[in-house]
């Protein structure tokens, strides 16, 4: 696991739009068969939720699994977040952005 300095940190942020019962509980499902990921920061916005979560890796995942679940689109954007000192190596923040259809 990596070494996490602050409660704060984050490296991929879920997007949910709109936000329902059902993929709350099939993301806190998910989490609890990962002992390593958690969810750092929750926003409530008007059209849904912004989810800060610890790894990417996972977030990719859980955004791929969300669209074999459920009927959406996903979005996968990314932003350079800063560049390693030793390695000189750009580091990127995930944002997945999952979209339900309206029924």
């Amino acid at each position: 696991m990596r070494n996490q300095q602050h409660s704060s940190y984050f490296e991929a942020i879920l997007q949910l739009r709109p936000e329902t019962d059902e993929l709350i509980k099939f993301i806190s499902n998910q989490l609890k068969k990962r002992d390593n990921v958690r969810i750092s920061k929750i926003i409530k916005l008007k059209k849904g939720v912004d989810l800060y979560l610890t790894d990417q890796r996972f977030a990719r995942a859980l955004g791929k699994k969300l669209k074999r679940s459920f009927n959406g689109t996903l979005t996968l954007s990314r932003t350079l977040h800063s560049i390693n000192r030793e390695t000189n190596k750009e580091q990127y923040r995930v944002t997945v952005c999952f979209r339900m259809k309206e029924q």
